[in-house]
């Protein structure tokens, strides 16, 4: 059997399924992803990326932070893709109940997904460090320079840095919807970075699906693996 048609036979028998994805799902959308060949890892900077999205450099280098941060994170024009469509389908038809996500770029609850938890943060969440006001993306993105408080302090976006600790409730969520779910689907990620790719070992239920261009350390755990695009995935399934 192809494995496609594994896959929507793990689906339609499913009444409980979880996904949990990474850039790769928003790739289709045009956001460009961290870690592939002409992804923003390999890309030549003054600074490496890694460096420039880490909580020391924010506070260290306010305005190349921002430099890089409005050119490259700002996915205000990107609109959801067939993987986000697909996902929507899920969950209105009550067999998707939750969707865990590695991305910033808010695409899911753009496509209309309620239930979304956003281990590294979000775009469109920003707050004053001084005074904690509220912010959205529009006011930071369009800000000719570092983006200021009317209270004078720095505006800082609700993102995961490197140097930061994950959302604790967040992380219980996501720990609880894993640990209950019959199916887990894991889309368009390395798998490489901790504490995220650790949340695979809470899963206990059924059926354990790695879909990824590449191969992952988990790819043995799994009971169906697919290396291809998440578009042409997606685009096969009903």
């Amino acid at each position: 059997m192809k494995k496609i048609n594994i896959l929507q036979k793990m689906i339609d028998e499913s009444n409980n399924i979880v996904f949990f994805g990474g850039a790769g799902v928003s790739t289709e959308s045009g956001i460009k992803d961290f870690r592939s060949e002409d992804g923003l890892y390999n890309m030549k900077y003054k600074y490496n990326p890694e460096e420039i999205l880490s909580n020391s450099f924010f506070y260290n280098n306010t305005k190349e932070f921002y430099d890089f941060y409005k050119d490259k994170m700002n996915a205000l024009d990107k609109e959801p893709n067939i993987t986000h469509k697909f996902l929507f389908k899920l969950e209105k038809e009550n067999k998707l109940k939750g969707i865990i996500t590695q991305n910033i770029d808010g695409l899911h609850s753009k496509a209309g997904n309620k239930k979304v938890y956003e281990l590294h943060g979000s775009i469109y969440r920003n707050y004053c460090t001084k005074c904690n006001k509220f912010y959205d993306a529009k006011y930071v993105f369009n800000c000719n320079d570092i983006p200021i408080c009317q209270c004078g302090g720095i505006i800082k976006p609700d993102v995961v840095l490197y140097g930061e600790m994950l959302d604790d409730n967040c992380l219980r969520q996501s720990i609880k919807l894993i640990s209950n779910c019959d199916l887990l689907i894991i889309a368009g990620t390395s798998l490489n970075v901790y504490p995220a790719s650790g949340l695979i070992n809470y899963f206990k239920g059924k059926y354990l699906v790695i879909l990824n261009k590449t191969s992952t350390p988990y790819d043995n755990r799994a009971n169906l693996v697919i290396n291809d695009n998440l578009k042409n995935i997606f685009n096969s399934l009903h």
